[in-house]
């Protein structure tokens, strides 16, 4: 019990010393300390050392969202809105979540305002795509949405595939995204008679591979003909989102086998091809 009550206090006291963490900041000084050293120690002291030190009260990644709305909201858009936005993402905002700030701000301040933020905002999220961001760049480069996560089926992919539905009338197509490394495991589209798939690349790049030949390597505009009852698999490349529209193709007594998964092996060699 007493090594409990310990514990808890120490837990407790830890908190509280990350929630009150202290900011340092020298650029008062550094640019205006000689100038002007009041400023520069109200600056560095008081509005840093003090005001954004309350973690306790109010955390840094909310105090960046203050800021940064205070600061487009009354056209401020210089060096100091930089610094702002720099600071806002290491504090956990991330690209996606900007993008939509600036346009909420952009209908209470301002479009103008909202334009010349996002001209800063776009330097300093530049290389930050990945996870959520990532998909959300990947979104920009086509036309068709990605759409939601493709539960249905994941129990047959390996990663974090998408799903979106474009037609279900006359021939059913959908859009399926992959996000980088995941693929579909082998699997046959059984048919009678007709039957099979195409596949149309949208963005990024892919493989497609049927059993016992070459793989083939899927762009924007690449077209792939899946006869019916042959084993294939397809998938994203290694370092990028993949997008394909799927278009079912009518025959009759039509269905899918699944099959075993893509190795980690059978990918590595693969993408040793490109």
């Amino acid at each position: 019990m007493n090594k409990f009550l310990l514990f808890s206090v120490f837990s407790i006291l830890t908190f509280n010393v990350m929630a009150q963490e202290k900011i340092v900041q020298t650029a008062g000084r550094d640019k205006l300390g000689e100038f002007a050293p009041k400023f520069a120690e109200l600056n560095d002291d008081v509005l840093f050392g003090e005001v954004w030190s309350r973690t306790d009260k109010l955390g840094l990644r909310d105090r960046s969202l203050v800021t940064i709305t205070s600061l487009i909201s009354q056209g401020i858009t210089d060096n100091s809105l930089v610094y702002h936005l720099q600071s806002a993402k290491k504090n956990g905002i991330t690209r996606t979540e900007i993008a939509e700030i600036i346009t909420h701000i952009g209908f209470y301040a301002g479009w103008p305002k909202a334009w010349a933020a996002f001209n800063l905002a776009k330097g300093v999220w530049a290389e930050d795509t990945t996870g959520n961001d990532a998909k959300a760049a990947f979104q920009r480069e086509m036309i068709f949405p990605i759409g939601e996560p493709n539960t249905a089926y994941a129990k047959y992919f390996i990663g974090n595939s998408y799903l979106a539905p474009v037609s279900r009338e006359q021939v059913a197509i959908s859009n399926v995204t992959f996000e980088p490394r995941c693929r579909n495991n082998w699997h046959i589209h059984r048919a009678t008679k007709g039957g099979g798939q195409m596949l149309i690349g949208v963005a990024g790049r892919g493989w497609y591979q049927e059993e016992g030949k070459a793989p083939v390597e899927i762009l924007p505009g690449t077209v792939i003909h899946i006869p019916a009852n042959v084993k294939h698999w397809h998938g994203a490349a290694a370092d990028s989102w993949f997008a394909h529209l799927a278009f079912e193709v009518p025959g009759e007594k039509t269905s899918n086998e699944w099959l075993e998964p893509v190795t980690d092996e059978e990918y590595d060699q693969l993408e040793q091809t490109k």
